[in-house]
């Protein structure tokens, strides 16, 4: 064998040699063009929720998939998903992450971190489908322990109401996924907001004891992925199950 070409081997063929801690399978990084391609932002419903994952007739290019390797992977607490600056948790399953994500034109970045932060792996795409239909609010729920339960409810200006029940409304306000096996996210997104005053609950469904705080983190993103982007973000602290508060308020535009 000619030894000047295995330098050359381990240049083409990295993968093959070494296993990267966490590998993003989609998207991948580079240029795209969405147009005229299947993306379903909702998912089937089940309830309760086993896992989250994408439908299997879901579009690649509306997809957040990958490989935890198993050195990693043991750890006992959700990995981090960071879109476009904004954090939330990811649930790793049998070493794989899979979710549905309603990406928008331009520029976009997708971050995946272990809970020690020691492995990252991330990717940047540039969407060059001018035209997508992007959401315009997006409303992130997070929170800080395992098996509970919380629900996500977004009252629209005029008077629909989004949630696990009715997850995509005549208005275009959708909810993507009812997470129930702790951590979230779940979202809430709305390609062509209604002007008016969004009321965003929380019910604390179930899970824990009388005496286990959740804490809840509620992220509101107007024009993502834009010069005119605005972020807010807020803590909810809940202990009992069945509680229902009104964790936060806002007026579009």
């Amino acid at each position: 064998m000619n030894l000047l070409k295995i330098p050359l081997l381990l240049l083409i063929l990295p993968g093959i040699l070494s296993a990267d801690p966490i590998a993003i399978d989609t998207p991948l990084s580079g240029w795209r063009n969405a147009q005229g391609e299947r993306i379903l932002y909702t998912q089937e419903v089940r309830y309760p929720a086993a896992s989250v994952n994408t439908q299997d007739d879901q579009s690649e290019l509306a997809s957040i998939k990958g490989r935890i390797a198993a050195s990693v992977k043991s750890q006992d607490q959700p990995f981090k998903l960071i879109v476009n600056g904004v954090p939330m948790p990811l649930r790793v399953e049998n070493g794989e992450f899979s979710r549905p994500y309603s990406f928008g034109a331009g520029s976009n970045s997708v971050e995946i971190r272990s809970p020690d932060g020691e492995a990252v792996a991330r990717t940047q795409f540039y969407e060059a489908y001018a035209e997508k239909n992007q959401p315009k609010i997006r409303i992130v729920l997070a929170w800080d322990s395992d098996g509970t339960d919380l629900d996500l409810h977004v009252i629209t200006p005029d008077g629909q109401h989004c949630y696990y029940g009715d997850r995509v409304l005549q208005n275009g306000g959708a909810l993507d996924v009812d997470v129930t096996t702790g951590y979230g996210p779940e979202i809430f997104a709305m390609p062509a907001p209604i002007p008016g005053t969004y009321q965003i609950y929380l019910n604390y469904y179930g899970g824990g004891g009388d005496e286990d705080l959740t804490v809840a983190r509620v992220v509101v993103i107007t024009h993502e992925n834009t010069a005119d982007e605005k972020q807010q973000s807020f803590s909810i602290p809940l202990r009992n199950p069945g509680e229902l508060v009104l964790a936060q308020s806002f007026v579009y535009p």
